[in-house]
């Protein structure tokens, strides 16, 4: 239990929050922490339905087997894994992008230049042997949250305003644009939070899965709403959010705000995080790629191993290709509600799966997580519904 809830927060606690707080603080200021909160519910119906399918289905390519099971279509199942990649493609992209900024307080260079950089050598890195790219990897897991709490820390140290000003969170019922911005916070948040899904594909390596997995589940995720939360809602009162917002360093300007150090303290840490979270989507890119090829979805080439590092070399230079790519040609902005409205529609998907595996009435496997009927319905409609006011805002 304490090692699955581990890695859940390894894989969900990550650059997000360094990367993103500053547009979350540009478009809905103090009010940053309810697309959080909201956010969350609607990640806590997901959760559940992975929750149950995870322990009826304890496979890795959790997303695509679904898909197979309740449709029985192999194109569909071949689909939703090639948007599991797309979103994970994405997500790296906006990552490396947001690294720009922390990187850029150590070396004044262009963008594109510090962009270009950090993605071709963590490229190099996830095609080095698993143990070697995933030991760096945890590495820098243990950095990337140890900053985080070190911002906590000190916020909740450093004055009362933590406390004083928490009724300003809430706006009032007839502020339109504040309620339109925290609307438009919320994919924000949900690239945030996301991670806390992955947990299902090491289910069949847990120790009786139908009661670890879903404790896991929801311990990451409220672990990482609450954490996130504090974080967000230190960091807008601290810094002015529209300051937050065009600053390219946002958290490393926090801490410089809250305790009189130099912008490249926490710009160090920043960096570890946001290097860790490219290398964990390469290597997560590179073996979805290598799985889907091995069943025949894709060229065959993509299943070759390099006979040195054992890592299918092929599958992650596609996908540190096509995240150079977007990186140098997509903003921050748009990266980032790309990633979230992908992973909100595969979300859909994996619910409709859910309803229809309900549907036949079929006998689940012994110790299966049941959630109730209504919560497939409450995560599919949630997850549409946040597209769609996001697309209306």
């Amino acid at each position: 239990m304490t090692h699955a809830v581990l890695y859940g927060l390894g894989v969900t606690i990550g650059a997000g929050i360094y990367v993103l707080i500053g547009l979350a603080a540009g478009r809905s200021g103090l009010h940053a922490p309810l697309a959080f909160m909201g956010a969350a519910l609607v990640m806590a119906f997901n959760a559940a339905s992975f929750a149950e399918l995870g322990t009826r289905m304890p496979v890795s390519a959790s997303e695509a087997a679904y898909v197979q099971a309740a449709f029985e279509l192999d194109w569909l199942s071949l689909a939703v894994g090639l948007l599991v990649v797309m979103t994970a493609i994405v997500s790296a992209a906006t990552i490396g992008v947001g690294s720009a900024g922390y990187i850029a307080v150590f070396l004044p260079l262009p963008a594109p230049w510090i962009i270009s950089g950090v993605v071709l050598a963590m490229g190099i890195v996830a095609g080095l042997a698993t143990v070697q790219s995933v030991t760096f990897a945890g590495f820098m897991t243990l950095i990337n949250v140890g900053g985080l709490a070190l911002i906590i820390i000190v916020g909740l140290g450093h004055g009362t305003d933590v406390v004083t000003r928490l009724p300003e969170i809430w706006p009032s019922a007839g502020d339109a644009t504040a309620w339109a911005g925290i609307a438009r916070t919320a994919l924000i948040a949900v690239f945030a939070l996301l991670g806390f899904e992955l947990l299902v594909n090491i289910a069949e390596e847990l120790k009786e899965p139908s009661r670890t997995l879903p404790r896991a589940l929801f311990l990451t995720l409220g672990l990482t709403a609450l954490i996130h939360g504090l974080v967000v809602w230190i960091a807008v009162t601290a810094v002015p959010p529209q300051e937050l917002a065009r600053s390219k360093a946002p958290l490393a300007l926090v801490f410089e705000r809250l305790t009189g150090l130099p912008l490249v303290t926490m710009s160090a840490i920043a960096i570890v995080a946001t290097l860790n979270g490219i290398i964990v989507h390469m290597i997560m890119i590179a073996r979805v790629i290598y799985g889907l090829a091995d069943r025949g979805g894709l060229p065959k080439a993509l299943t070759r191993l390099n006979p040195v590092t054992h890592t299918p070399l092929l599958a992650t230079a596609f996908g540190v290709g096509t995240i150079l790519v977007l990186a140098l040609t997509v903003p921050l902005a748009g990266l980032a509600d790309l990633t979230a409205g992908l992973t909100l529609v595969i979300f859909a998907v994996v619910n409709l799966a859910l309803i229809r595996i309900k549907g036949r009435n079929d006998a689940p496997p012994l110790g299966t997580f049941i959630c109730p009927r209504w919560v497939p319905f409450a995560g599919l409609v949630s997850s549409v519904l946040l597209l769609v006011v996001d697309l209306i805002v």
